[in-house]
């Protein structure tokens, strides 16, 4: 089969060669078959081109077949295996404007948007969680002025966008996740413990069940069913947890595991796999059931942290940041690198951890620049850089979720506050 595949690229490099002949370009045509060394050599054709009419008409009748099928719709996600010059729907995110700020008594250290887009969590270093509802946020900031100023005490409890604090820890917030189906908020902290908080009891500030860990955890994630959730710590085992007997299980192979720290975790979807992230510079692809690594990506941000990973919603593709203010997406099917987003970091080297992230249609990738305090974005698809957007903290931005569902994200920073963003509606 390799052998097949070798003989089809030489016939593939011949028949570009022919073609740029054929159209004139004979620098380029001597220059490339300087490299390929074709014999015999190459005579000038246009046999190319109309391999690829063919193909294209080909692909035309496949596409109308199967219109209302499974192909991905335009802006439903990136799918670079089909298509890279999608028609970009979703708003420029240099246009999102600062719609909510939220403050803690410490420093903002990560936030979760629920699987809706209608919920927000934040923790902080100051061991507390807030949950704040999107839709009340974007009336409040739509509310003149004068108008709020003559709410009630009970009108401005009624309305106000933090709908739920949360005190259970006794040390940092580092990582949170909503349950995808229940009203479930599950935290992990530098205390070592797991908890789980019912968030729809107004009253409730304690979380109904603690599980406590090992060592200090990084980050959680919830599987797609709910039934499951992953843990990273301090320790290089990833944990999985049965969410309704609280039953631990790890990787039946200690040589998969990682052989630093966790510092992301991520289901993809479909639920057939989950990314793991480490400082020890690796990335590692996961078997959803069997709890085996399948693949590892070893220094994949040039040795340095890896600080984030996350599933394209296709699950056919990793997104990953790391140390080296690099961006990168990484192709599952063939195991590479497929793009690097470039251009962060150009004002000095990072010194804490951040994370990237898509936007809800994928079209376009996220990262905190940590000198510049801007937020980095890139067209996802041919990673050309788009305008800077400076986020208005004041001091590094530890953390950028965006929502699932609409031009939305949050950003968190040590300057103890977290930023709601959005993307007005322009009404002419």
């Amino acid at each position: 089969m390799e052998g097949l595949e070798v003989k089809q690229r030489d016939t593939m490099y011949r028949l570009i060669i022919s073609q740029l002949f054929y159209d004139g370009h004979k620098d380029l045509a001597v220059g490339l078959a300087a490299i390929i060394q074709p014999h015999p050599a190459c005579p000038p054709s246009d046999k190319l081109l109309r391999i690829v009419k063919l193909g294209l008409d080909h692909d035309d009748e496949e596409n109308k077949e199967t219109l209302g099928g499974e192909l991905l719709q335009p802006g439903s996600g990136i799918d670079l295996e089909f298509e890279t010059e999608v028609q970009t729907i979703s708003p420029e995110i240099a246009l999102y404007e600062t719609c909510y700020v939220t403050a803690h008594k410490g420093p903002c250290r990560y936030a979760a948007f629920h699987p809706s887009g209608q919920l927000i969590a934040t923790g902080s270093q100051d061991s507390s969680i807030k949950v704040l509802d999107v839709e009340r946020m974007l009336s409040k900031s739509a509310t003149p002025t004068d108008v709020l100023v003559m709410e009630t005490p009970s009108q401005q409890m009624e309305n106000h966008p933090v709908i739920r604090t949360l005190y259970d820890h006794n040390g940092e917030v580092t990582c949170l996740d909503f349950h995808p189906f229940e009203p479930i908020l599950a935290s992990g902290s530098d205390d070592f413990s797991i908890r789980f908080f019912e968030y729809s009891k107004p009253s409730v500030k304690k979380a109904f069940k603690s599980v406590q860990e090992a060592s200090e955890l990084t980050r959680i994630a919830f599987h797609p069913s709910g039934d499951y959730l992953l843990a990273g710590t301090l320790h290089p085992t990833i944990r999985l947890y049965d969410v309704n007997t609280f039953q631990c299980f790890v990787g039946s192979n200690p040589q998969d595991q990682h052989k630093g720290k966790i510092l992301g975790l991520s289901w993809s979807p479909n639920a057939n796999m989950f990314v793991s992230c480490s400082n020890d510079g690796s990335i590692k692809i996961w078997d959803g059931i069997s709890h085996k690594c399948i693949n590892t990506f070893s220094k994949a941000h040039d040795s340095k942290d890896v600080c984030s990973v996350a599933f394209t919603r296709n699950s056919k593709y990793v997104l990953s940041c790391g140390m080296d203010s690099l961006v990168k997406l990484w192709e599952l099917s063939t195991n590479r690198c497929l793009i690097v987003y470039t251009g962060a970091g150009a004002t000095g080297a990072m010194t804490h951890g951040t994370s990237a992230c898509f936007n809800h249609t994928e079209d376009y990738v996220l990262f905190p620049d940590e000198k510049t305090r801007s937020l980095c974005c890139w067209d996802s698809r041919n990673a050309e850089r788009q305008k800077l957007l400076s986020l208005g903290h004041n001091d590094t931005v530890r953390h950028l979720a965006h929502s699932p569902t609409g031009p939305a994200f949050i950003s968190c920073s040590d300057d103890f506050r977290a930023r709601f963003w959005y993307r007005k509606a322009t009404t002419d």
